[in-house]
C-alpha cells in the first residue's frame, strides 16, 4: 500500500499524511460508525475510500507544496474529481456513496462561496477543470483503489463524464431531508483528520455503552433515589427541587449513550467532573463539549483532547448551543445528527434559558424525536404552560414517565428565608454583619459590568477578606482557574469570604454558601441561584434556614438586560418578604410569572427542522451566520493585543487558553481588528483586560491600541 507515499492527503502543516493512509483511517472509522447506525458497513467502507481519491490529481497535489499561492479564480474541488470513479461500484451502492462524497466540504448548492457541486455545474467548464490531466493521474487513483480491494477497470474520460452527469441528475432530484451517509463520512473524516495517524488507540473507545449502575444507589436524603426508574415509556419528565437526586434518576432512565445538556459552561464543567469521578472505574468514555474542553485535560492524552469534539462518546456533556446546528442545519449538522441518533438525551433545567433559547430547545426536541432519541427532562422550576407544551411534544402521558414529589417531601426542602431590598447599597450592612460572623457570602449580578463594579468596591472595603470575581468574560484558562478556586477553595473555606458572580453559578454548580445577595432575575433563574445557599442536605440541615436578599429590579430596559423589565417585576412581586420560601408554593409562583409561553416573535425562518419534517434540501447546509444572528451567545472570541504573537504561533490548545469568549454583537461593531486564523478573534487593547476583573468592554476601543505593537 505504500507504493504511493508521494501522493499526499495533507500538507506539511498537517504532517504530510499519504493519501492512502488517510483513506485507510477514514474507512476504518466509517465502518465503526456505520455499524452503530445500522448502515451497510461495506458501502461505508467504499465511500470512505473513494471520498478523497480525487486528491491524486496533480492540480490538488500542487496546492500542498510549501509556499503555494492559489491563483485568482482557481477552482479545483477534489471531491468532484473523486466522483469520476463511482462506476467501480455496484448499482445499489452508487447513490449512497454519492451522498458521502459530493457535499462533504461544501453545501450541494447555494454554498456561501458558490462552490457547491450544483453551483459549479452552471459553469460549463467545471467538468473540464476537474478532469484536467485525468489520463495522467487516473492510473495512480485506480492503483490505490485496487489496494483497498476494489475491482477496477480502466475509466476513460468518456466514462468519467457519464459518472459526472449521473451525479448531476441524482443531485437535482434531492428532496427536503438530511443524509445519514453524508453525516457518517463527515464524522469519520473529521476525526481521522484530527488524529492524523493515531487512530489505533481510539477505534476501541468509540460507541461504548456506559455502565450506569453506579446511580442505582439509594438514600432517604435523596427521595428520587427510592423511586423506580424502570418504566416502559420512552421519555421522562422529572420535577423536583435541587438536591432531590434528579441527576441520578435521569441517568438511571438512560439505556444507551448519553448527551447531557445544561445551560452554562460552569454547569457543564461541574457535571463533567462529577460524572467522570462517578464512573472512573468503568470503561465509559466521558467527554465535555465546549471551546475550553481541552483545558480540563492537561493531564489527559492527546487522543482524549481530540475525542472531546468528535463522534461516539459514551457520555457527552454540553450546552444547547453545541447541538443547535441540527436545528439550523449549519455545516456539519448531519454528523451531529448521526452522533445523536438513538441516544438518550438529558435536558436539565432547559427553561432557565432566554425566550429565544427556550424556543430553539423546543425545536430541538422536535428534531431529537425524529432521530429516535429517548428524551429525559429534569426541572426544579418549570412553568406549567411550558411543561404541558413539552409533554404534548413528547407524545403525552402514554409516552412520558412523569415524576413529582409529594407535598410532605417537598416541605423538607425548605431552606431559605427571603428578604427584599430596595438597592444593593441597602445590603451593605448584611455583608458587614456576615464578615463579623465568619460567614460565606455569594453576590450575584445580572451583568458583568455591575459584577466588576461591586467586586472593586468590596475589595476596597474589605482588604483582609478573601474575595473573588467569576463571570464568563475571562480568558478561558483564567476562567478555569476561577471555577476550580470557587469549588475547591472558597466553597470549602472555614473562614469568611465573598464571591461576586453572574448567572454562571446558577445550575449544577455544587457550592453551598451561607448568605446570598442577588439582583432580581426571572423567578425560575432566581430559584436556581437560591440552590447555591444552604445546599448541603443532611439530617442536621433539614429544617435549618439561611437568608437570601433579593434587590428590587431596575426600571429601565438596559439595566435589566438580559431579562425583560416585566418578567423581573412580576418575579419580585411573587417572592415572599421576610418569610420562608416554601417549596410547595414554587409552582404557583412560577405560573403567576409565566401564565403563558409566547414564542410568536421568534423568527423561525432559518430553522432546518419543524413540525416533524426537514425544511432543508438534502446534502445542503446553511451558513453559520443564521445561527449567530439568532442566538445572543458567546459566539465570538477576543484576545489581548499583547497575545497576538502567541496566538498566531500557538496550536489549538495554546490558543484556547488566551481566548476571551464574548457575544458576537458585543464586539462586532467596535471597529476592532481581528485575526483570520484560529477562531478569528477580535483584538482588544491590553487596557481592556484585567487578570482580576476580566474583559472591560468599555475599553474595547481601537483608539486604545498600543501603536508600538
Amino acid at each position: 500500500m505504500n507504493r504511493h507515499n508521494e501522493i499526499l492527503a495533507k500538507s506539511k502543516d498537517y504532517g504530510l499524511i499519504p493519501l492512502w493512509k488517510h483513506l485507510d483511517n477514514v474507512s476504518r472509522i466509517a465502518v465503526v460508525i456505520a455499524k452503530n447506525l445500522g448502515l451497510d458497513e461495506n458501502i461505508a467502507f467504499k465511500g470512505a475510500v473513494l471520498h478523497d481519491i480525487g486528491k491524486a490529481s496533480p492540480l490538488f497535489q500542487k496546492t500542498l507544496e510549501q509556499g503555494y499561492i492559489r491563483p485568482p479564480l482557481f477552482i479545483f474541488r477534489h471531491e468532484i474529481a473523486s466522483l469520476f470513479f463511482i462506476s467501480l461500484l455496484a448499482d445499489n451502492e452508487i447513490n449512497e456513496v454519492i451522498e458521502m462524497i459530493v457535499a462533504h466540504h461544501k453545501s450541494l448548492y447555494q454554498d456561501v462561496n458558490n462552490l457547491g457541486f450544483l453551483d459549479l455545474d452552471g459553469n460549463e467548464d467545471s467538468f473540464n477543470i476537474h478532469s484536467n490531466r485525468f489520463e495522467e493521474w487516473k492510473t495512480i487513483a485506480l492503483d490505490i483503489l485496487s489496494e483497498f480491494g476494489f475491482k477496477i477497470h480502466d475509466i476513460t474520460i468518456k466514462e468519467a463524464r457519464i459518472n459526472y452527469n449521473y451525479v448531476i441528475d441524482y443531485c437535482e432530484t434531492m428532496s427536503l431531508d438530511f443524509s445519514k451517509w453524508k453525516g457518517l463520512l463527515m464524522a469519520a473524516d473529521h476525526l481521522a483528520s484530527a488524529l492524523n495517524d493515531n487512530i489505533n488507540n481510539v477505534i476501541d473507545k468509540l460507541f461504548i455503552k456506559p455502565n450506569l449502575s453506579f446511580y442505582d444507589r439509594k438514600s432517604d436524603l435523596y427521595p428520587l433515589s427510592n423511586i423506580n426508574a424502570d418504566d416502559e415509556r420512552k421519555h421522562t419528565l422529572v420535577t423536583a427541587p435541587t438536591g432531590a437526586g434528579k441527576t441520578d434518576f435521569l441517568l438511571r432512565r438512560c439505556k444507551g449513550r448519553v448527551f447531557y445538556v445544561l445551560p452554562f459552561q460552569a454547569s457543564i464543567n461541574a457535571m463533567y467532573d462529577r460524572i467522570k469521578n462517578d464512573l472512573s472505574n468503568t470503561t465509559a468514555q466521558i467527554y465535555l463539549l465546549h471551546a475550553a474542553a481541552d483545558l480540563r485535560l492537561e493531564d489527559g492524552t492527546w487522543e482524549e483532547q481530540i475525542l472531546h469534539h468528535h463522534v461516539g462518546s459514551s457520555i457527552k456533556i454540553l450546552t444547547p448551543h453545541q447541538i443547535a446546528s441540527v436545528v439550523y442545519g449549519i455545516k456539519g449538522f448531519e454528523a451531529m445528527a448521526d452522533d445523536l441518533y438513538g441516544c438518550d438525551i438529558i435536558l436539565d433545567e432547559i427553561h432557565t434559558y432566554s425566550d429565544i433559547i427556550q424556543a430553539i430547545v423546543l425545536k430541538l426536541i422536535d428534531v431529537l424525536k425524529a432521530l429516535n432519541c429517548r428524551i429525559h427532562v429534569g426541572t426544579a422550576t418549570m412553568p406549567t404552560a411550558l411543561y404541558d407544551n413539552i409533554l404534548a411534544m413528547l407524545g403525552g402521558e402514554d409516552c412520558v414517565y412523569q415524576i413529582r414529589l409529594s407535598k410532605d417531601i417537598l416541605a423538607t426542602f425548605n431552606r431559605h428565608i427571603i428578604h427584599k431590598a430596595e438597592s444593593f447599597e441597602d445590603c451593605q450592612y448584611i455583608i458587614h454583619d456576615a464578615m463579623k460572623r465568619n460567614l460565606k457570602v455569594l453576590i450575584v449580578c445580572n451583568q458583568v459590568r455591575r459584577s466588576q463594579q461591586i467586586y472593586t468596591s468590596l475589595e476596597e472595603q474589605y482588604p483582609e477578606v478573601k474575595i473573588m470575581l467569576v463571570h464568563s468574560r475571562f480568558k478561558r484558562e483564567r476562567r478555569q482557574e476561577l471555577e476550580m478556586q470557587l469549588k475547591n477553595v472558597y466553597n470549602n473555606s472555614k473562614k469568611t469570604c465573598i464571591v461576586v458572580s453572574t448567572q454562571v453559578v446558577e445550575v449544577s454548580l455544587d457550592i453551598s454558601f451561607d448568605v446570598m445577595i442577588t439582583e432580581c432575575a426571572p423567578i425560575d433563574a432566581l430559584i436556581q441561584r437560591f440552590g447555591r445557599i444552604n445546599r448541603k442536605r443532611t439530617i442536621a440541615t433539614i429544617g435549618k434556614y439561611k437568608p437570601i436578599y433579593v434587590v428590587k429590579p431596575f426600571n429601565n430596559k438596559s439595566d435589566c438586560l438580559p431579562y425583560s423589565v416585566d418578567v423581573l417585576q412580576r418575579s419580585f412581586e411573587v417572592l415572599p418578604s421576610d418569610e420562608l420560601m416554601k417549596e410547595t408554593e414554587v409552582q404557583s409562583m412560577l405560573d403567576k410569572v409565566y401564565p403563558t409561553i409566547n414564542f410568536k416573535n421568534i423568527d423561525y425562518s432559518g430553522i432546518a427542522f419543524s413540525d416533524g419534517q426537514w425544511m432543508i434540501k438534502k446534502l445542503c447546509h446553511r451558513s453559520k451566520s443564521a445561527l449567530l444572528d439568532t442566538l445572543e451567545i458567546e459566539s465570538a472570541v477576543c484576545i489581548m493585543q499583547n497575545d497576538v504573537s502567541k496566538y498566531s504561533e500557538g496550536d489549538y490548545y495554546e490558543r484556547s487558553k488566551i481566548e476571551i469568549p464574548v457575544s458576537f454583537h458585543s464586539v462586532a461593531f467596535n471597529n476592532l481588528t481581528h485575526l483570520n486564523i484560529g477562531s478569528n478573534p477580535f483584538i482588544v487593547p491590553d487596557k481592556a483586560y484585567s487578570h482580576e476583573l476580566g474583559l472591560l468592554t468599555e475599553k474595547a476601543n481601537p483608539n486604545l491600541y498600543n501603536l508600538f505593537l
